[in-house]
């Protein structure tokens, strides 16, 4: 219940991020849902890897290359889910600067969504 709940507050962030860039377009809330989805699953097992394989240049820019792995993660997304729309890199940069914003507000990340357990509860077996 708590993955469905995370999934529908990260929409919400999705559309609130789209409805306040133009260069960003979704057409429904069956659309936002399918890129939050997608954008979780992306966050989670491919873009540690593009950071692990990007480690020289982003020590070199000193992180500002995670930036454009970000970016480059949105247009591939706008690539792939019907309905999303993405107009240039620069838009793609501004949507994951400020979804990243109002997501942190609504306690939430594209990753969390995913976890299998938040807290532990510490079990007594004496």
């Amino acid at each position: 219940m708590k993955v469905i709940i995370r999934l529908l507050v990260y929409t919400c962030a999705v559309l609130i991020t789209s409805w306040l860039l133009p260069g960003i377009t979704i057409e429904n809330f069956i659309t936002a849902i399918m890129v939050a989805i997608a954008l979780a699953i992306i966050n989670t097992f491919i873009r540690p890897i593009l950071i692990f394989l990007t480690i020289p240049v982003t020590i070199v820019t000193l992180g500002f290359f995670l930036l454009v792995i970000n970016a480059l993660i949105i247009m591939l997304i706008g690539r792939i889910i019907p309905g999303f729309i993405v107009d240039g890199f620069w838009w793609a940069l501004l949507f994951s600067v400020i979804l990243s914003i109002i997501a942190s507000l609504f306690g939430t990340s594209s990753t969390t969504i995913v976890r299998h357990h938040d807290h532990e509860e510490p079990t007594n077996r004496f």
